[in-house]
């Protein structure tokens, strides 16, 4: 994996941009469905266990329902308990719990199905996707869905924290969790310097911005109110030169504490624009087939971090195993 090509001297693949990637990590004729999760290698990994020097495990996963009024006419949180009775004594036996809930709700991976690049209609690696696939998948023709990361051990690996939240404090940056704020590769640069962070190609980039600290401390009409209809949310730029550098920097996946990675609204040669014309997720997921991960919940790692003096770790994070998953929590841990 060292000798992939950066982004501008990548292959060109007929009718597509340049920097798609697709194709680029197939073997013996067989069309990927990992995309830059390829880039977690054995030696990757085992390099990745010598981060762990003080024992502390962190949770990064968020309670899931915290968005209480979901945007886009997504679904909250429904949690039911049922029980079962002992039919000799009438005293109950169990307990048991039934959950549904929509998985952009909460921490979550996207999968490299959950935005199409929409000129050619189709998914990382030029797989079509339709509702009937995903519904009903079928071994023969496979999508790049969250449970084939399951045949490959999902994700272990070196994650990195970029904690600009405790940066910007420490600088004096003010920016609301709920506004078009955005950074730029410089800017993420530049906290890793700040925090002695060196990244290393297969890393797992994890940025704070305390957005799902400011959103757990609202009841679920304050969140509506401070998103607004415009959705409005901090993040990184969403830009082709934010893929870019994702890209040459050979992160195996993002993810952040925020609602989209990318901020919203999305802007595109200075005009906003609205989220349905988002730039990064069609560019990482659909063109470049680097996995997304949402609404992490990041303060304790920030705390453990900064007290730990290192903002790198051992992450693991295993997907739940549903058939043409487009998405799931993460179930990620940070040990360090």
């Amino acid at each position: 994996m060292a000798n992939l090509p950066d982004f501008d001297d990548l292959p060109p693949v007929p009718g597509m941009p340049q920097g798609c990637t697709w194709g680029i990590f197939d073997q013996d004729g067989k069309k990927d469905m990992y995309g830059t999760l390829n880039l977690l290698t054995p030696e990757v990994v085992k390099a990745a266990a010598s981060e762990i020097c003080h024992g502390v495990s962190v949770s990064l996963n968020w309670p899931i329902g915290s968005v209480r009024i979901p945007g886009f006419f997504r679904k909250s949180l429904d949690r039911q308990v049922t029980k079962m009775d002992d039919p000799r004594t009438g005293k109950i036996f169990a307990f048991d719990d039934e959950v549904h809930f929509n998985t952009q709700a909460s921490s979550q991976w996207d999968s490299l199905c959950h935005i199409q690049h929409l000129p050619t209609e189709s998914t990382y690696n030029g797989f079509k996707a339709t509702v009937e696939g995903l519904q009903n998948p079928q071994e023969s023709d496979p999508l790049p869905t969250l449970n084939h990361w399951h045949k490959r051990g999902c994700i272990t690996g070196r994650g990195v924290l970029i904690d600009f939240k405790g940066y910007a404090d420490a600088k004096g940056i003010q920016y609301s969790p709920f506004s078009g704020f955005r950074i730029s590769p410089k800017e993420i640069e530049a906290v890793a310097e700040y925090q002695g962070t060196t990244f290393q190609h297969g890393d797992i980039l994890i940025i704070r911005f305390g957005f799902t600290e400011a959103m757990g401390a609202m009841t679920g009409e304050e969140q509506a109110q401070a998103m607004g209809s415009s959705h409005a949310v901090c993040g990184v730029e969403g830009t082709v030169e934010m893929a870019r550098w994702l890209w040459n920097r050979r992160f195996a996946a993002i993810a952040c504490d925020n609602m989209a990675v990318e901020a919203i609204p999305p802007i595109i040669n200075g005009e906003e624009r609205p989220p349905f014309e988002l730039v990064l997720h069609p560019w990482c997921l659909s063109l470049m087939g680097m996995p997304l991960g949402e609404l992490w919940d990041l303060k304790v790692l920030a705390e453990e971090c900064k007290k730990a003096q290192k903002y790198s770790f051992f992450l693991t994070s295993s997907p739940l195993n549903v058939p043409g998953a487009v998405g799931s929590p993460p179930n990620a841990i940070a040990i360090l």
